[in-house]
């Protein structure tokens, strides 16, 4: 899973810098972001699967910038990542779609799993699509 592309969107820099750095020892491609557009905009120039997001950001919030990414990249993960934890934030965001709510501080250990059980499910949906295309071009 290590080929997994991520980005962190965040507007702390000082996280966004050292959880790239942690990762990228692990041997990932790390994207980092400071608002929702900023991350809308890479999402269209790069291949990324899983996306950390935080929920209170200036500007366009993690809800929002969920909904957007979901939207329009259906196979990207997005796993919301936030200080500010609120149940009904959760249970919205799992609703349009997240695929974890993690609060911090959360530990490299999880972040690390989360990536690898996101990276799972992006692999089963494409298998399942390229199946569905082969039985359909038969």
């Amino acid at each position: 899973m290590r080929n997994t592309r991520i980005m962190l969107v965040d507007d702390e820099d000082r996280l966004l810098s050292t959880t790239k750095k942690l990762f990228e020892k692990l041997g990932f491609d790390v994207f980092t972001c400071t608002s929702g557009k900023k991350a809308l905009e890479l999402l269209e120039q790069e291949e990324i699967h899983v996306v950390f997001l935080d929920i209170k950001m200036p500007g366009m919030d993690g809800i929002e910038t969920l909904q957007r990414i979901k939207k329009k990249f259906p196979f990207v993960e997005v796993i919301i990542l936030t200080g500010h934890a609120s149940m009904e934030a959760a249970v919205e965001g799992l609703k349009l779609g997240a695929f974890d709510f993690l609060i911090k501080p959360v530990s490299m250990k999880e972040l690390l799993e989360n990536v690898e059980e996101a990276s799972a499910k992006i692999y089963r949906q494409k298998q399942r699509l390229l199946s569905a295309r082969k039985e359909g071009s038969s």
